[in-house]
């Protein structure tokens, strides 16, 4: 069963976003598994997207526009790291001739502007093309794009949904 409420379902999408990190990072910490650039970029997209989610689950604003203001506002880390998770699938499918992933983000963030350095993760070589984890013969990049769309998906499902409408009348009378 779906529940009825905007803060109900975003709160659940905050929930679902920490529990991807928390996973990266048990992957990272306890399997010993390097995240590359992208699922950094991933990571940091992650996070976003569930501060959105928080934010808008706290506050559950009674206007429809502000409603979809938020999800407009969870659009934009969904479909960014959507972007670079199948990015990343595609340099694990088709790995270029070089192998070495670069230096470390925060090393190349202290050298060069940000600019350079997205250019620079974006044309990645090298270990960004390992496949060190799958599920289902899904590696964990395409699992990462089927959420961020999944939760996109979600967020727009929230913000238009009929039961948010009947809500927001009830609590404007």
């Amino acid at each position: 069963m779906i529940p009825n409420s905007f803060r109900t379902r975003f709160l659940l999408g905050f929930l679902a976003c920490a529990g991807l990190l928390g996973y990266a990072f048990y992957v990272q910490f306890r399997l010993g598994i390097e995240p590359c650039n992208f699922c950094i970029l991933q990571r940091i997209a992650f996070a976003a997207l569930g501060a959105v989610f928080l934010v808008g689950g706290l506050i559950a604003p009674v206007s429809a526009s502000a409603r979809k203001w938020l999800v407009v506002l969870a659009l934009i880390p969904a479909i960014a790291g959507a972007g670079v998770a199948l990015r990343h699938v595609w340099v694990q499918y088709f790995p270029p001739p070089m192998a070495g992933c670069g230096s470390p983000m925060s090393f190349m963030l202290e050298m060069m502007p940000v600019q350079s350095v997205l250019r620079k993760v974006l044309t990645a070589s090298g270990d960004c093309s390992n496949i060190n984890w799958s599920f289902l013969g899904l590696t964990m990049p395409a699992w990462c794009a089927l959420w961020f769309i999944g939760l996109g998906i979600w967020a727009i499902a929230t913000g238009w949904s009929k039961s948010n409408r009947k809500f927001t009348a009830r609590s404007l009378k």
